[in-house]
């Protein structure tokens, strides 16, 4: 029987936020704080679980194959050897290699465009191939709750062990040592206490396996930690080099996020700079401060802390407030797994000789993520204010504009400045004896020179005004808006019946604006006719929900309003209104926005512009249109959003733009539904492209489909691939299968495209950023994916972000080329702005047709809406 205490305990109800083990919460003296979980059924659980780790690792899952591509995920972490007990451990947890790429496949690489070189944010990392690491288990007796214990205790071993790497209860080593199970006893010099160390390994692990890189993350951790970094979850920061915005009560950190993998042909480390905004104030700073303001502070104190992360100052690990339990407080007392009854007050004391000064303060409670659950921590973890600093920035904060540009100011990093930070990440770990001897010991060594890529880039799109005609070039920053002083829009709708609604007072402001709408607008040749202008009393929601009502009988093309702040309630209040309980495309516009500076009304034009675009847009028009090479395709975005009101359920937008032969305007669809946490996404892709199926042939004739279905699939994480690739693909075809079985002459080619815009990594051309329309399909893309990079649209501060794209199927008959170069057109059709995106536009629109949902409907809008881009 395998001892029960861990050397960093697993969780149990209630704990404090420590980093050791978690003690089970159970109410003593009269809080009303929930009751813990009986004794007997937490040890019931804790020998299931030692009994799970057990089981000898995953066989390989069977491989699946389709029409055109074959998928297999590898189990990584397996190696040669026979794990046990401490194989997998919390943070460890090792997902699935997804392999979406046949090793006969055609080259991934392209051929358009103007070669060129880049460098990248990667550094290679040459390792010794025929080493073995030797892989044990330890625990400790009794259990040592404090991380730097932990490894203080390790440390005092080190004749024994020589070289070695610890993790949670894994213990890696690069010397075997004399027996398999080892016990030592190890005097803490502080309290005096001895502490018996039981190791008993494992297994080995062949650095020329998979879990080789879970390895050598972690080498690679060990020397960051010895750069004097703080690190913070999985990223290290630089607070001797922290930031202050005292004005704000800001800290930002500079830091770095680093990962260790297989590419092309060579494994790689990529470094990205990153900055993690501290308030000065504790959290239980924010409480007093909630005593002070009018309604009741328990609520004001629940609204403002929930929902955000927080660092505690005795572990620097953050989590994530979900609620406050004024039930509770430090006072309180809990059982440990020995069974004795301790306060969090004396726990605290004695685990970190730290003194709580409030004893009333009520506890945060942070329920676990994935991470702490898989690592056995179960149930809510409590923390005490006063111990706990917040992070981030609130949705108040965001709408501070002199804030973020003062954040901005030091986050956004420019080309230059970043690969000269990197450079001396590079000189720091090179040049520490501490981090020089753990690559020695290890047998790896980091290039000093940061790894060069070739690159394309493709010429410039041509954005067309008018059926005919050789187009405007986008220009060497993707960006045309200037293009509209000498051109229409290429397809407009009149709008004559629309009404503007505004606060009274305001009527002078909204008919200067209007008038540098009538005027933009005939110089882009569209029709509009002057609107009814209605006055409202004040500027509540119920005055707003009135006049739509009322407006909503007189069948109006669209409505405006025009608002004095952002307020979310009325926001949310005149969706609802034009969006779910009618059908009416509506335009909401802040007062400060059509206020022209200094008195100058010509200084709106640009906002008027802007503003022209969005209605024709809403009312079915076309601004401008790129060539398109496939006749007969359905482009399709897809997009998830989280309901702020309830984080059980999620939104997810579908968007599609559909081309038939013969007719050169694309129409558009778009349908959203509720999923609860957990629901499978499948069954909804699915239906959902076949109800895009049926609008196509509403729109282009019974019994026309396209030949093409292109589906951009954006919102996937790493662990999320296997989901997509093995049942949402695989039921989208079998979907596909049944709409065109009746259709003799051909059969749909669906290809599936994963998009990743949130990468860490970046691309420098020179000092500066590469242009728009750069791609990067070789030396940093993976060996098991059809993937590659695009940059396609241009900034003005900071470091050019590319986005990722991973093949996941294709029958489209496409060349890597041509998909990569259709990929970078859809980029340009994004109506909201006159210039490229980040990521084709039907998953921009997706993303905001999600948003709206998720943020202020809440509930499925108008089915008459469903063709119209009333999301804008």
């Amino acid at each position: 029987m395998q001892p029960s205490n861990r050397g960093r305990g697993r969780g149990t109800r209630g704990a404090p936020g420590g980093s050791g083990a978690q003690p089970n919460w159970k109410q003593q003296d009269g809080g009303g704080g929930p009751s813990g979980r009986p004794q007997q059924q937490q040890q019931q659980q804790r020998q299931q679980q030692q009994s799970q780790q057990q089981q000898p690792p995953a066989e390989p899952v069977a491989s699946t194959s389709g029409d055109a591509g074959r998928m297999v995920a590898v189990q990584r972490g397996a190696g040669d050897s026979a794990l046990g007990r401490g194989s997998m451990r919390g943070s460890r947890f090792i997902p699935d290699v997804v392999v979406t790429r046949l090793p006969n496949a055609p080259s991934k690489q392209g051929t358009s465009g103007t070669k060129t070189s880049l460098k990248t944010n990667y550094f290679r990392l040459m390792r010794k191939e025929d080493l073995v690491i030797f892989q044990y288990r330890i625990d400790f007796e009794p259990e040592v709750e404090d991380n730097r214990m932990t490894h203080a205790l390790l440390r005092s071993q080190g004749p024994l062990f020589g070289p070695y790497i610890f993790e949670g209860t894994m213990l890696f080593l690069y010397n075997k040592l004399k027996s398999d199970e080892v016990e030592v006893q190890v005097k803490d010099p502080r309290t005096e206490q001895l502490y018996k160390l039981k190791i008993r390994r494992v297994g080995t692990v062949d650095m020329m396996s998979d879990k080789a890189f879970m390895i050598l993350n972690l080498m690679h951790r060990q020397a960051m930690g010895s750069l004097q970094l703080l690190q913070l979850n999985r990223h290290f920061f630089d607070p001797l080099a922290k930031i202050t915005v005292p004005q704000y009560g800001l800290e930002l950190y500079p830091g770095y996020v680093t990962s260790i993998r297989q590419h092309e042909k060579d494994i790689m480390l990529c470094v990205e700079i990153t900055h993690r905004v501290m308030r000065t104030d504790t959290c239980y700073k924010a409480l007093q401060n909630m005593q002070r303001v009018p309604g009741s502070f328990k609520e004001n104190f629940k609204k403002a802390i929930i929902g955000v992360q927080v660092m505690c100052v005795y572990n620097q690990k953050t989590y994530k407030i979900t609620d406050v339990d004024f039930g509770t407080n430090p006072s309180s007392t809990f059982s440990t797994k020995q069974g004795e009854s301790i306060s969090f007050m004396e726990y605290y004391k004695k685990a970190y000789n730290i003194t709580i000064r409030d004893p009333n303060q009520p506890m945060l409670v942070s329920m676990p993520n994935q991470r702490q659950q898989r690592s056995g921590i179960t149930g809510p973890i409590l923390l005490v204010p006063e111990l706990c600093r917040m992070t981030g920035i609130t949705d108040d904060m965001r709408r501070d504009f002199n804030l973020m540009r003062s954040i901005a100011d030091h986050t956004r990093i420019g080309a230059d400045k970043r690969i000269e930070r990197l450079q001396r990440f590079n000189e720091r770990l090179q040049q520490s004896p501490a981090s020089r001897e753990v690559f020695q010991f290890w047998k790896t060594e980091l290039e000093r020179r940061l790894v060069e890529v070739p690159a394309r880039t493709l010429g410039q799109e041509a954005i067309m005004f008018r059926p005919d005609g050789a187009g405007v070039p986008a220009g060497p920053e993707a960006d045309w808006s200037q293009a509209f002083r000498n051109n229409h829009m290429f397809k407009t709708v009149p709008m004559h019946r629309w009404h503007v609604i505004c606060e009274r007072g305001k009527e002078n402001l909204v008919t200067d604006f209007l008038g540098c709408i009538m005027q933009v607008a005939r110089g882009m040749q569209f029709q509009i006719s002057p609107p009814q202008i209605h006055s409202l009393r004040d500027d509540s929601v119920n005055a707003y929900v009135m006049a739509l009502t009322e407006l909503g009988n007189q069948d109006p093309q669209l409505v405006m309003c025009v608002v004095r702040n952002d307020r979310a309630d009325r926001y949310s209040a005149i969706k609802k209104k034009c969006c779910i309980d009618r059908a009416i495309p509506c335009q909401v516009i802040k007062e400060r926005t059509i206020t022209p500076k200094n008195g100058n009304v010509r200084t709106l034009m640009s906002v008027a512009t802007k503003v022209v675009i969005q209605l024709n847009c809403k009312l079915g028009g076309i601004p401008w249109m790129v060539k398109n090479p496939l006749s007969s395709v359905m482009i399709v975005g897809f997009d998830v959003c989280h309901d702020t009101r309830d984080k059980s359920k999620s939104y997810g937008a579908l968007v599609a733009t559909m081309y038939a032969t013969k007719h050169i305007e694309p129409k558009y669809f778009s349908v959203i539904e509720r999923h609860e946490r957990g629901e499978e996404l499948s069954n909804f892709m699915a239906s959902n492209i076949v109800k895009a199926l049926r609008s196509y042939q509403s729109e282009f004739g019974t019994g026309v489909l396209p030949r093409r279905i292109l589906v951009y699939r954006d919102g996937v994480g790493d662990g999320q691939l296997r989901q997509v690739v093995d049942h949402e693909v695989r039921s989208m075809k079998e979907s596909l299968n049944k709409v065109y079985a009746n259709n003799k002459e051909y059969k749909a080619q669906l290809t599936v495209v994963i998009v990743n815009k949130r990468i860490n990594t970046r691309l420098f051309m020179g000092e500066r950023n590469p242009p728009p329309g750069t791609v990067v399909d070789d030396v940093i893309t993976l060996p098991e994916r059809t993937d590659f990079f695009l940059i396609s649209q241009a900034v003005r501060q900071g470091t050019v972000s590319p986005t990722a794209y991973n093949v996941i199927y294709d029958e489209s008959g496409l060349k890597s080329d041509q998909l990569q170069v259709y990929t970078s057109k859809q980029t340009h059709l994004y109506y909201n702005w006159c210039g490229s995106v980040a990521v084709p536009a039907v998953c921009q629109y997706a993303h905001k047709l999600a948003f709206l949902v998720s943020q202020y409907l809440h509930q499925q809008p108008h089915q008459m809406l469903e063709k119209r881009l009333y999301y804008l």
